[in-house]
C-alpha cells in the first residue's frame, strides 16, 4: 500500500511538472497589437499614468502603461471601475528594464510571478465594451466600497479600513509601512487566514442569531466566502484561507477532512489554476506559515499559558519563514517575536471588528457614524504614535544580507531538526545550538573576503560608489545617486515619487549585509550625487559625512543636513591633504585646495591606494579641475581604476588628463539612454583611440571591482 502511495505521488509530480511547464510556455508566445484587451481589477493611478494588468483574447495577463494626455481624461477614469472594461489597444510591447543590481526590484521576475507576457506602452486606445461576469460585478462593488470609504471615513482611517476590509493598501502611509516593517507586523494589513476566520465567524454567528438553521447558515457561508475572496482582492493568502475553510465545511457533509489535507488540496488547486503563483512571495509565505502552525500543534499544546503559546506561535511562524524572508528581503525583524504577541490579537479581535462596525454604520445617515469616528480616531492615532515610538528603538533588524541557496538549505535542515527535537522534549541547549549554527553561518558568510571591493552602483544618471574593506571591516560610500526633478503640472506628479536612495541604493547595501557606513562622502552639491542621501541615512547607520567646503550652503543639501542633525551624524568638511589609513589601505583627498565652493570643479577627489593599486574618484571634476590635479600631482600616473568625471561629459576626461593617468579601467557612471548623451561620443572615442578599457553603468549595470594582491578583478551582469 505504501509503495502504491509513493508511486502515485511520483507520477502526480511528473504530471504537474509537465502541465505547469506547458502553461508557462504559453507566456512566451508574443502578443500581437492592435488587439482588444480587458482590464483586470489590478491597476493603479500614479500621477498622469495608469498602470496595471489587462488580459488578452487568450486570457493571458499583460502589464500595460498608459499616459493620460489631459487631466479631464484622468479624472474620468478615476471615477469608474475599470475591471472588465475592454479596449482596442494600439502600442508597443516593451522589454522590462534590467534591474539596477542583483538585489533591486526585478520587473521581469515580477511579470513572471503574475503570469504576464510583457509590458505594453499604450499609444492609443478606444473603448469597445464591458465583459460582464460574476467576478467583474463583484469588483465593481469593491470599487464602490473603496470610494465609499474614501468619502465617509476620516482621512487618517481610510488606509487602514481599505487594507483590512477590501485588501487595498494604496492609501497606507509610506512612513507607517516602514514602521510596520521594522516591527515585523506588515502582515497585519494583509487579509490573512485569521482575518477570514474572524469574518466567517462574525457572519456565521450573525446568521445563527437571526434564527437561521446551522445547515442553511453553512450553505450561505459557502457561497459568501468566494464572493468575499474577490471583494478582498484575491491575494494568495485570501484564496488559501477561503479554499481551506470551504473544503473543511464541505467535508462535514460526508467525511471529515483534516486541516493539513485541506491545505494540500488548496495548494494543488491554486497551482493548477495559476501555475505562475509559485513565484509570488505572498504565496510562498502564506502556505509556509500556515503549514508551520498546522504541523507544530504538538509543540504548541505543551504550553498552557496563552502568553507563552502566543510567543511560540510567532516563534514557529518566524522560524519556518526566516530563510525565505532573508532570501527575498535580506533582513528580518527581531522585535516581531515580542510585538506580534500583542499586535496580532489587537488587530484581529479589536481593530478589524471595529472597522467592520464602522463600515456598516457609515451607510446609516445620522450622528451615530460621526460619534463612533470621533471616539475611535483619537485612540487609533495614539496607537500610531506608540508604533512610531516602538519602531524608533535601535537594533531591531537583523540584516545579514542575501544568503546563498546552500545556506538556505542548511537553515531549513536545522529548522526541521529543531522541530523534531521540540516534539521529543530534547535538551534545550543542544536544540538552541543546532538552531544557531546556520544563523552564525548566514551572518558571517557575506563578510568572509580578504580583498577590497569597490562597487559602482547603477543608479541611472548619477554617482554611487560603495567601498568595502577586507572582511567588511569598514564601509565607505561615495555619493548616493539622485534624480534631477523638473517642474510639472500638479496633476502629473507621482503620488509616490521614485526614490533612488530607498529603492536602489538601500536594497544594494542590505543585500550585501551592510548595516553601517563609516564614511559617507558627498563629492559636491548636485542632485544626482546627493538627493538619495537622506533616504540612506533613514535606513542605514552612518558614522560621519564628508563634504566639500561650503557646499552645505546649497539648497539641495538641506534635506541631508536636517536628517544628519536629527540623527546626530557629524558632518566634516574636507580639503586636499586630508587623509586616513586602515591597515595597508590609504585614502587621501587630492582636491579641492580652497574653501570657496563654485560647483563641479570643487568636487572632492579621492585617491585610494593599496600596494601597487591606485584608484581615483573625481566626482564631477571638469577639464579645469583636471588640469589643476595634473599640476599639483605630476607623479600621479599609471593608475589602475578611474571614476571618470561628470559621467563622461565632453567637458571632462580631457586628453591630457587621460594620457597622463593611463587608467587600466575607467568607469562612466551614467544612465542608460540619458538625455545628456553621457558618456559623450567624443570621450568614448578618446579612450578607444588610446586603447584604454572603459565601462558604463547604464550599459552593463552595477560593476564590482575586487582589489586583490595579484591584481584587479571586474564583474558585472552578463
Amino acid at each position: 500500500m505504501h509503495f502504491i502511495h509513493i508511486l502515485g505521488v511520483i507520477i502526480a509530480c511528473f504530471v504537474f511538472f509537465y502541465y505547469i511547464s506547458d502553461e508557462l510556455k504559453k507566456l512566451e508566445v508574443p502578443l500581437t497589437l492592435p488587439q482588444t484587451l480587458t482590464w483586470t481589477h489590478e491597476y493603479k493611478f500614479n500621477g498622469n499614468k495608469l498602470r496595471g494588468f489587462m488580459e488578452d483574447q487568450d486570457g493571458r495577463n499583460v502589464y500595460v502603461v498608459y499616459t493620460f494626455p489631459t487631466e479631464n481624461e484622468m479624472k474620468k477614469f478615476k471615477q469608474i471601475s475599470l475591471a472588465g472594461q475592454q479596449f482596442l489597444v494600439f502600442g508597443l510591447l516593451e522589454e522590462p528594464n534590467r534591474p539596477a543590481h542583483q538585489y533591486a526590484f526585478n520587473m521581469k521576475k515580477y511579470l513572471k510571478s503574475k503570469g504576464a507576457i510583457g509590458i505594453v506602452e499604450i499609444a492609443n486606445w478606444s473603448y469597445v465594451g464591458t465583459k460582464e461576469s460574476i467576478a467583474q460585478k463583484i469588483n465593481v462593488q469593491r470599487f464602490k466600497l473603496k470610494t465609499h470609504i474614501e468619502q465617509t471615513f476620516p482621512q487618517s482611517l481610510v488606509g487602514e479600513a481599505q487594507a483590512l476590509l477590501i485588501g487595498l493598501q494604496e492609501h497606507v502611509d509610506d512612513e507607517m509601512t516602514r514602521a510596520y516593517q521594522k516591527l515585523g507586523i506588515t502582515h497585519l494589513f494583509a487579509i490573512s487566514g485569521l482575518h477570514i476566520a474572524i469574518v466567517s465567524f462574525i457572519f456565521f454567528q450573525g446568521l445563527i442569531r437571526l434564527k437561521i438553521r446551522r445547515e442553511l447558515a453553512t450553505l450561505i457561508l459557502l457561497v459568501i466566502l468566494p464572493i468575499y475572496g474577490i471583494l478582498a482582492g484575491g491575494a494568495p493568502s485570501v484564496w488559501r484561507a477561503v479554499t481551506v475553510v470551504e473544503l473543511i465545511l464541505l467535508s462535514r457533509v460526508k467525511w471529515r477532512l483534516s486541516v493539513d489535507d485541506a491545505l494540500s488540496i488548496s495548494f494543488i488547486l491554486f497551482v493548477l489554476l495559476e501555475p505562475w503563483s509559485i513565484y509570488q512571495i505572498g504565496f510562498q509565505l502564506s502556505y509556509l506559515a500556515t503549514a508551520s502552525l498546522i504541523y507544530s500543534g504538538k509543540i504548541l499544546h505543551q504550553f498552557s499559558s496563552w502568553v507563552v503559546q502566543s510567543f511560540f506561535i510567532t516563534f514557529v511562524c518566524q522560524l519556518l519563514v526566516y530563510p525565505l524572508l532573508l532570501f527575498h528581503f535580506y533582513e528580518i525583524s527581531i522585535s516581531s517575536f515580542i510585538v506580534n504577541i500583542f499586535f496580532v490579537p489587537l488587530f484581529s479581535f479589536i481593530i478589524l471588528p471595529i472597522n467592520i462596525i464602522l463600515l456598516v454604520v457609515s451607510f446609516i445617515p445620522g450622528v451615530l457614524q460621526k460619534l463612533l469616528f470621533t471616539l475611535y480616531e483619537p485612540s487609533r492615532e495614539l496607537l500610531t504614535h506608540l508604533i512610531n515610538l516602538l519602531q524608533s528603538i535601535p537594533y531591531q533588524m537583523w540584516n545579514p544580507g542575501k544568503p546563498s541557496l546552500i545556506l538556505i538549505l542548511i537553515a531549513y535542515l536545522s529548522i526541521f531538526i529543531v522541530f523534531y527535537r521540540f516534539e521529543n522534549y530534547s535538551k534545550l541547549y543542544k536544540t538552541v545550538a543546532i538552531l544557531c549554527i546556520p544563523l552564525v553561518l548566514i551572518h558571517v558568510s557575506g563578510k568572509l573576503f580578504n580583498e577590497m571591493k569597490i562597487s559602482f552602483v547603477n543608479v541611472g544618471q548619477g554617482d554611487c560608489i560603495v567601498v568595502e574593506l577586507p572582511w567588511q571591516e569598514e564601509v565607505y560610500m561615495i555619493d548616493t545617486g539622485g534624480l534631477l526633478r523638473f517642474e510639472q503640472e500638479n496633476w502629473k506628479l507621482n503620488d509616490r515619487p521614485f526614490e533612488v536612495g530607498r529603492q536602489i541604493v538601500v536594497p544594494y547595501l542590505k543585500g550585501k549585509g551592510i548595516t553601517k557606513i563609516d564614511k559617507l562622502i558627498i563629492t559636491h552639491a548636485d542632485a544626482d550625487h546627493v538627493e538619495g542621501a537622506e533616504e540612506v541615512l533613514q535606513e542605514i547607520k552612518v558614522e560621519e559625512i564628508h563634504i566639500t567646503p561650503n557646499s552645505y550652503k546649497k539648497d539641495i543639501m538641506s534635506d541631508l543636513l536636517k536628517e544628519a542633525q536629527k540623527q546626530k551624524v557629524a558632518i566634516k568638511e574636507q580639503i586636499a591633504s586630508n587623509l586616513w589609513r586602515v591597515r595597508d589601505i590609504s585614502f587621501s583627498y587630492l582636491w579641492p585646495l580652497e574653501t570657496n565652493y563654485e560647483g563641479n570643479n570643487d568636487s572632492l577627489v579621492l585617491l585610494i591606494t593599496r600596494g601597487d593599486f591606485q584608484g581615483l574618484f573625481t566626482g564631477d571634476l571638469e577639464k579645469e579641475g583636471e588640469e589643476n590635479i595634473l599640476q599639483n600631482y605630476p607623479h600621479l600616473q599609471g593608475i589602475h581604476l578611474l571614476k571618470a568625471g561628470h559621467h563622461g561629459s565632453k567637458t571632462s576626461s580631457s586628453e591630457k588628463f587621460v594620457e597622463q593617468l593611463v587608467p587600466n579601467l575607467t568607469i562612466f557612471s551614467a544612465g542608460e539612454n540619458n538625455r545628456y548623451g553621457h558618456p559623450h561620443e567624443e570621450v568614448v572615442e578618446r579612450f578607444q583611440r588610446l586603447n584604454l578599457h572603459s565601462l558604463t553603468t547604464g550599459v552593463v549595470g552595477t560593476i564590482e571591482v575586487s582589489i586583490k594582491n595579484n591584481g584587479m578583478a571586474v564583474s558585472y551582469p552578463k
